[in-house]
């Protein structure tokens, strides 16, 4: 009996609210919501992985914004490009703001970094440093050396399997370790995977990847009902902070290791620099919540879209060879491409445009939430509202894009891009509130697909491009593909040299 009235007093206040939230509905113009909404979870039941698709479906019979109601959140959906110039013109300081999700309260060092900081002077202040300390040109072309360096090891590796057969190869694994290894050297000067990293601290870091990667991509119940929280059901705050913890610990060693050997020119090196002279503003956790936003950030997104890129020039290998011709055509076929080749490279870049439009790394972007109340295409948006901008479903948009579902970088000639409109590509987000490290992205991706496209003929079967579940949207069958070294790398590869001497030298 007992039971049955603590069972009660917990659900009770669910049940007022769910009520309140119904008769408020009535009262307010906002947009249309699916049915049922059931008591207590709302619209909970209605959403299946993945969400995308799913959010897709529903605006097809609701419209283009569309609500809903998340245990006591509500929820507002947008897959209309004109919606999305009306929240992130007119109304983009009211939706500056992150929801305060627990995942935030921890990799987001107690809603401190860049990616979780509520809109104020703080993340003004993040914003502004980060811009010009951290993703400035002239920050990004200091480590051009360090991204060549590691693309030149993919490439080697590969090579060394295909310089006189046909080799069979999983990219995704490799284009993972690839991100890892370039976001890593460019904050703290290590590599943690490939030869000769082997050590303890490498696999500490890899495990502690792996871990974040889990729990990061787990939603927790208690973002949606706060009582939850109060009994941390089934842990899960508890295996959050101590993931945390752990990974805290290991960022402060890379802080103070940089702190006893110093002018390593690493991101960490030239944090302290200026903690030296704003101690109190450029703290330990400041710092390592900016290590946290480019791990999380910078790595498995790109990696993501440099495999999806290479399936779609698997299955359709007429733009491969094309994009290879022009490459071939601005290095004479006797050295590999570099950075500052990339502007050079015009339908390589539409090649680039092209996968982030069909296959963007956050297909819901990344969420806002409404800081006061406000109207979107007619409808009524109350303060605290979170907005899930539905990137995908626009990007496919019949209306929008001619044949949507096919790969055609030609769509992006003659300034397409621009022609079409930032509203109706936003694989990187919209306004003040927009991934500022774009332009690190586009190198690592575009150097890295325009490599494998140099060195090596590809084939195989028709590439399946079905999607897996997660927030960056992976291939659901990791990719696959055969490769032979084309005949530049044999004159400008070594294929005997190991690791460390490719490292040593870019004599190519």
């Amino acid at each position: 009996m007992q039971m049955l009235t603590w069972i009660y007093s917990l659900l009770l206040p669910f049940i007022f609210l769910a009520l309140a939230s119904r008769k408020n509905r009535k009262k307010s113009n906002l947009p249309p919501c699916p049915v049922p909404e059931l008591p207590i979870i709302g619209h909970l039941h209605l959403l299946k992985q993945p969400l995308h698709r799913k959010y897709d479906h529903l605006s097809k019979k609701l419209g283009p914004i569309f609500s809903l109601q998340l245990g006591t959140r509500l929820a507002v959906v947008i897959s209309s490009p004109d919606a999305v110039e009306e929240c992130f013109s007119k109304n983009d300081t009211i939706f500056a703001n992150r929801p305060r999700l627990i995942a935030g309260k921890y990799f987001g060092y107690n809603y401190t970094s860049l990616v979780a900081s509520p809109y104020g002077s703080h993340w003004r202040n993040l914003r502004r440093f980060t811009a010009v300390e951290v993703f400035s040109p002239s920050r990004l072309n200091a480590f051009c050396f360090t991204r060549e360096d590691e693309i030149r090891l993919l490439i080697h590796k590969l090579y060394r399997n295909s310089m006189h057969t046909w080799g069979k190869v999983e990219l995704q694994s490799l284009l993972s370790e690839l991100t890892y290894n370039i976001i890593m050297r460019m904050i703290a000067g290590k590599r943690y995977f490939g030869e000769g990293v082997d050590n303890e601290e490498a696999k500490h870091f890899r495990e502690l990847k792996k871990q974040a990667f889990t729990r990061g991509g787990t939603s927790n119940p208690a973002d949606f009902f706060p009582v939850l929280r109060w009994i941390d059901y089934k842990g899960y705050e508890k295996k959050l902070s101590k993931l945390f913890a752990e990974i805290d610990a290991f960022f402060q060693t890379l802080i103070d290791e940089c702190r006893l050997v110093k002018n390593t020119d690493s991101i960490i090196d030239h944090l302290l620099r200026l903690q030296e002279s704003q101690p109190e503003y450029y703290s330990d956790d400041i710092i390592k919540g900016i290590i946290m936003v480019m791990l999380t950030a910078g790595t498995d997104t790109s990696a993501v879209t440099i495999e999806w890129a290479m399936s779609c020039l698997l299955n359709n290998p007429e733009k491969l060879t094309k994009a290879r011709v022009e490459i071939d055509g601005l290095t004479g076929g006797n050295r590999l491409i570099e950075e500052s080749d990339l502007p050079n490279l015009q339908y390589l870049q539409h090649i680039v445009s092209e996968t982030l439009r069909l296959f963007p790394a956050a297909p819901l972007l990344v969420p806002h939430e409404s800081s006061s109340a406000c109207k979107i295409g007619g409808f009524d948006i109350p303060g605290g509202t979170i907005l899930l901008v539905n990137a995908w479903a626009i990007h496919r948009d019949p209306n929008i894009w001619d044949d949507p579902d096919s790969f055609i970088p030609e769509r992006f000639e003659g300034g397409g891009s621009g022609e079409i409109g930032a509203a109706k590509v936003m694989a990187f987000g919209m306004g003040r509130r927009a991934c500022p490290g774009t332009a690190l992205a586009n190198r690592i991706v575009g150097l890295t697909v325009g490599s494998l496209i140099q060195g090596f003929d590809w084939e195989g079967t028709v590439v399946d491009m079905s999607e897996g579940e997660g927030v960056t949207m992976p291939k659901a069958v990791p990719l696959v593909a055969t490769c032979r070294a084309r005949d530049v790398l044999q004159r400008v590869l070594p294929a005997s040299a190991d690791c460390s001497s490719l490292l040593e030298t870019r004599d190519y």
